[in-house]
């Protein structure tokens, strides 16, 4: 596999610039993040679901509700 320069580097990033548009590269990042946040945790073993976060939430909402 070839090594990427600098200069590589930033015509892969002006190509995606010219194919994505600005608004919408922060957004791609967010999703490769999140991607790759994901990835991690399943193969270390760590389980973040969305339902438990809710389920969280929603169980320090009521705590806060009877007080």
């Amino acid at each position: 596999m070839p090594n990427l320069g600098f200069s590589e580097l930033m015509i892969i990033l002006v190509v995606a610039l010219l194919i994505f548009g600005p608004k919408s590269i922060p957004q791609i990042g967010k999703s490769i993040g999140n991607g790759i946040r994901e990835f991690k945790d399943a193969m270390s073993g760590k389980k973040h679901d969305d339902e438990d976060r809710k389920a969280e939430a929603e169980s320090e909402t009521y705590k806060i509700d009877e007080k």
